[in-house]
């Protein structure tokens, strides 16, 4: 009989540790298409925390352009500074290199923007509170997001494509912010072969105006790969033009932070405060 009791209080206690993890643990939505390209599907991962506040943060999948799918739950853990404070995370894909550019992969991260907005409710955030973050290829298009938005095309066919863009607020880690000069062959980055005369399109320094969303870089001094005068250059022009910008130097920071976790955490409570800051409801 005491044998019996004690298996039952197990399995009881078990079943209420099950539906507790559930109760706490984020919901995660894979490969939810926004839309699609030569016959594929762009994706990305939607993390729902049990405790969402109602802001969505969208973080680009980039690294030199290239875009790289990979099970969901592997990045749990990246997000959950953002999860624990109740931001709905959208883990975004962009066309990838080398068969996608960059204008290719700024136009569907713009996409993406449009399509979590149009379907806002479905995903428990409001529209006018997102924002976007990245590192290096994913700054850069974070700050393409940020500052290059317009208010979409009506008469489009596409119903996507009717919706505005535009976020509520930035963080760009190391970005590259001005592609003049860069494109052509390139064996690293395949992504930069792209006419010259596309590359103002795609440089965020050429779009900096009085109405962009709230901006914060991150940069090392110690970036051999993009110079730490990108993030200097914009956060100039953002604050010259009456943008709330903060640009912080991570002192001895490499190109992602690589091989530093300090540097690495320090930048994630940074980016974690700036969208605490400018994204939830005072």
């Amino acid at each position: 009989m005491t044998l019996r009791f004690t298996a039952i209080i197990a399995t009881v206690l078990a079943l209420s540790l099950e539906v507790i993890a559930q109760t706490t643990a984020p919901r995660i939505t894979p490969d939810v298409v926004y839309g699609h390209k030569d016959g594929m599907a762009m994706t990305f991962d939607v993390y729902t925390p049990p405790n969402a506040n109602g802001a969505g943060v969208l973080f680009m999948v980039s690294g030199g352009w290239v875009s790289t799918w990979a099970p969901a739950d592997g990045a749990l853990r990246r997000f959950e500074p953002l999860l624990t404070k109740g931001f709905t995370v959208f883990s975004v894909r962009h066309g990838s290199s080398p068969r996608y550019k960059v204008p290719d992969a700024a136009a569907d991260v713009e996409r993406a923007v449009r399509y979590i907005k149009l379907n806002a409710t479905k995903f428990g955030v409001d529209p006018g509170r997102l924002g976007a973050y990245g590192g290096s290829a994913g700054g850069h298009l974070s700050l393409m997001l940020g500052l290059d938005p317009d208010s979409g095309d009506s008469q489009s066919r596409d119903e996507t494509l009717r919706g505005p863009s535009g976020l509520a607020a930035v963080v760009a880690l190391f970005p590259p912010v001005d592609l003049r000069g860069w494109t052509g062959p390139s064996k690293q980055f395949p992504a930069l072969d792209f006419p010259a005369d596309l590359a103002a399109s795609v440089s965020p320094i050429l779009f900096v105006s009085g109405d962009d969303p709230p901006t914060l870089l991150i940069h090392g001094d110690a970036d051999t790969l993009v110079p730490i005068a990108h993030s200097q250059r914009i956060h100039a022009a953002l604050k010259d033009a009456g943008v709330p910008t903060e640009f912080v130097t991570i002192a001895g920071g490499t190109h992602g932070f690589t091989g530093n976790p300090e540097h690495n955490r320090r930048a994630t409570e940074l980016m974690v405060a700036w969208f605490e800051r400018y994204l939830l409801k005072k």
